[in-house]
């Protein structure tokens, strides 16, 4: 069955998302038309006005709707501590759990010559420059612990180090809660060899 081409439009549109295929798309344009669109209505208001206000921080690169983020902007945060993360959503992630009171700097995107992503592309000159202003003390790389992941935090741990720069990188293994024998082999093997004493 065909629909009409607005709304194969519309679900087109929705496809966009990541983990939208045609059926949830097609679910979730069918509820907006038939149960509600003044939902709809708020939701394409909100969705433009985020388009168009939302950058990026001028300071770590995260997304914001001012110049400086509000973390950045903050006085007690604390600035000789800086966080590197691959995305704003690490931040949040990060920001969750209510330990870290440092700054951040948001790749926005890992190494990966196979993809043609390179240095510059990850803002490495602008970290370069964060770095030598001499405010930064230790930095934590919590790049995700993927192939290009750790890539690209031995590649900056080999720029923070040049720069003298105390670096160190979050920790992996097995999870709070986890059971031995659930998790799988290589998780277990980072987390026998970065054990620590105790």
């Amino acid at each position: 069955m065909s629909f009409s081409p607005l709304i194969q439009s519309l679900i087109s549109a929705l496809r966009c998302l990541p983990g939208v295929g045609p059926k949830s798309a097609a679910r979730m344009v069918f509820h907006l038309l038939e149960r509600d669109r003044d939902g709809g209505r708020q939701l394409s208001r909100v969705l433009e006005e985020a388009i168009s206000k939302i950058g990026h921080c001028n300071t770590c690169r995260t997304l914001c709707e001012t110049p400086m983020c509000r973390l950045c902007e903050s006085p007690s945060r604390d600035r000789s501590l800086l966080c590197v993360v691959e995305s704003p959503a690490d931040v949040l992630a990060i920001e969750q759990t209510g330990g870290f009171k440092g700054l951040y700097f948001v790749l926005m995107g890992h190494l990966s010559p196979i993809d043609g992503i390179g240095p510059e592309d990850i803002g490495i000159d602008y970290f370069r420059g964060r770095l030598e202003e001499r405010e930064v003390k230790e930095v934590i790389l919590a790049t995700n612990h993927t192939v290009e992941g750790e890539a690209t935090a031995y590649y900056l741990s080999e720029l923070i180090k040049s720069l003298d720069i105390f670096v160190t990188r979050i920790a992996h293994g097995v999870p709070m809660g986890g059971q031995l024998e659930y998790i799988d082999g290589g998780t277990l093997a980072k987390a026998l060899s970065a054990r620590s004493p105790i």
